[in-house]
């Protein structure tokens, strides 16, 4: 896909004009595609009073309605397919921790695409054929390390494909076969960062320069953090298995200032989360999908809950997302006040004794909803200084945010790990039926 000189490809080449053009010839192929083989789309365009015909603009899309996560549930486990069975090269599919898992499907064109995706990702990442790419996402169902995997392959790069887990022995292979490139989850990322000073080594001398990261919302406080302790870029990467999985957008190493989205495969559109008007460029709001040229598994105006803004682009023609830093799904009205994990976050990391990992429980005292923070102390934090954290946190928490929460220090490592990942919020509120 990349000649040797690690020249940008052709669909990164397109000027504007011509970039519209090809969306409107693909998206209305989309359309009419997904009426043709999906009975989903065809109830729904119907109710909705829209064909794929009257698709003739971008801005038409409009008109037509949203799929959703519930949607895709409901039509467990092929029936948003729209190609036979025979036709399907591989299966990935959501955790299903909170109901049936989302299945997706993947053709040997969508695979091909996909990998073109990942590759032109860790390209505008900064990686380049010959490089080694460490893959510490998980392998199985979840999207994150073979779509890394193969998508580095397509580059030209050697892969190691490590998986999640075995921290001790990740820093190992890091150590002794050298990569220069890393994906994996920000917090794991930060999982084998206090492993290498546990194990005295310096971080800052390994041989990795770059780090792509996603999978989970990280703020700047992040980076940051991730770039001072590991002398490294770290850029983000973003996507959803129900889209396609990791290369959807990729932010550039030469900016870094929002993710570049892909959009000559996916047109993304920020809608209100309430009434599903779409937003002028620039304003905040959920983030939507529609597949450009996916054949096994279309989707149209999937609603993703990732809040962001789109943005003119820089590095790249293609539009460019802000960083994700929260969900709508995950957004915690405590009393009133609207609150979301990232917020949390910037406070944790930036009080002295606390590691970078945390986890919010809700629970229901009386009528009124109450939170904990839990997060983790730092190998070798005494009991004065936890204690000092927790009332650092609190505070913190009340005064930026204007709610009171309760803060636990827990041991080091002790909080569940999933992919590599924090549950960032729990939920042990009594369910209501």
């Amino acid at each position: 896909m990349v000649d040797a000189a690690g020249l940008l490809d052709a669909g990164e080449r397109l000027d504007a004009p011509q970039l519209r053009a090809l969306q409107v010839e693909r998206l209305r192929a989309s359309l009419h595609h997904a009426y043709a083989n999906v009975a989903f789309y065809r109830e729904a365009f119907g109710k909705a009073g829209v064909h794929p015909d009257d698709c003739r603009t971008l801005a038409d899309l409009a008109r037509f309605p949203f799929t959703t996560k519930e949607d895709l549930r409901e039509h467990y486990p092929y029936g948003m397919f729209a190609v036979p069975r025979e036709r399907i090269r591989r299966i990935h599919a959501s955790s299903g921790t909170t109901g049936k898992p989302t299945v997706v499907g993947y053709t040997e064109n969508d695979l091909s695409v996909w990998s073109d995706m990942v590759a032109r990702s860790i390209r505008a990442a900064g990686g380049r054929p010959g490089d080694t790419v460490h893959v510490a996402y998980g392998y199985g169902l979840f999207t994150g390390g073979l779509g890394a995997h193969y998508g580095a392959e397509r580059l030209g790069c050697t892969v190691i494909p490590a998986s999640g887990g075995m921290t001790a022995r990740q820093v190992l292979l890091i150590k002794d076969l050298k990569p220069g490139v890393i994906m994996v989850t920000p917090s794991y990322m930060l999982t084998l960062l206090d492993e290498f000073e546990r194990q005295g080594f310096d971080p800052r001398g390994t041989s990795l320069r770059v780090g792509i990261f996603g999978a989970e919302p990280w703020t700047e406080e992040m980076r940051w953090e991730i770039e001072e302790r590991f002398a490294i870029d770290a850029v983000d990467i973003y996507g959803l298995s129900e889209v396609m999985g990791p290369g959807v957008a990729q932010e550039c190493v030469e900016t870094k200032d929002g993710l570049h989205v892909w959009e000559d495969h996916f047109f993304p559109e920020v809608v209100d989360p309430v009434t599903g008007e779409v937003l002028p460029e620039g304003e905040m709001g959920e983030l939507v999908f529609t597949s450009l040229t996916k054949e096994a598994m279309p989707v149209i105006r999937y609603r993703t809950r990732d809040l962001t803004r789109l943005l003119p682009g820089t590095a790249r023609t293609f539009r460019r997302i802000e960083k994700v830093t929260g969900r709508s799904d995950d957004m915690v009205i405590l009393r009133g006040v609207n609150l979301f994990p990232t917020q949390i976050e910037e406070i944790v990391l930036r009080t002295p004794g606390i590691a970078p990992h945390f986890q919010l429980r809700l629970t229901r005292e009386g009528r009124l909803d109450a939170l904990t923070v839990r997060a983790e102390a730092r190998a070798g934090a005494t009991p004065e200084l936890r204690d000092e954290a927790a009332r650092v946190i609190a505070a913190a928490v009340k005064d930026g945010i204007g709610v009171s929460v309760a803060v636990e220090i827990v041991e080091p490592e002790s909080l569940e790990r999933s992919v590599g990942k924090i549950k960032r919020l729990v939920d042990l509120r009594p369910r209501s039926d």
